[in-house]
């Protein structure tokens, strides 16, 4: 078995978050989706977890940060061209997500910018050149 990842992540309105997930490209698998949690499959090895949050306090006893007000982690998903990242964040707005919540990052060889999803997640959307993801970032980036 390939390994995965499930990125579980609590939401307020789960119909509205699984919605929001759907129009930026991402798929709901039922077999793992009920009342309670949508599996949303990004490849066939990330899944996020939309987790209600009652269920979500199921797993810990954590509180659960407020995402709109403070950040925890920062998902960074990729795409095949700069075109790519800026059609889903056009999505990500158009189905009510805040667009580029963190600074627009264009290194030339790299591209990234940012939504919120519904529940102030932060994603962050980037391309790299794939000579650069190969071989490393020129010096004068590192620097």
């Amino acid at each position: 078995m390939s390994k995965l990842i499930f990125v579980n992540l609590p939401v307020t309105d789960l119909a509205r978050s699984t919605a929001f997930y759907e129009a930026v490209s991402f798929t709901k698998n039922p077999k793992f989706s009920n009342e309670q949690a949508s599996c949303m499959v990004w490849s066939d090895t990330i899944h996020f977890m939309l987790l209600r949050h009652d269920f979500w306090k199921t797993f810990t006893d954590k509180q659960i940060v407020d995402a709109p007000k403070g950040a925890q982690v920062l998902l960074c998903l990729t795409r095949d061209s700069r075109d790519e990242v800026d059609a889903m964040v056009a999505q990500a707005g158009a189905a009510g997500g805040a667009l580029d919540p963190t600074p627009v990052q264009d290194m030339g060889f790299m591209y990234g910018r940012s939504f919120e999803d519904p529940d102030g997640h932060i994603f962050e959307i980037s391309w790299m050149d794939p000579q650069m993801a190969a071989e490393g970032p020129p010096a004068e980036a590192m620097a």
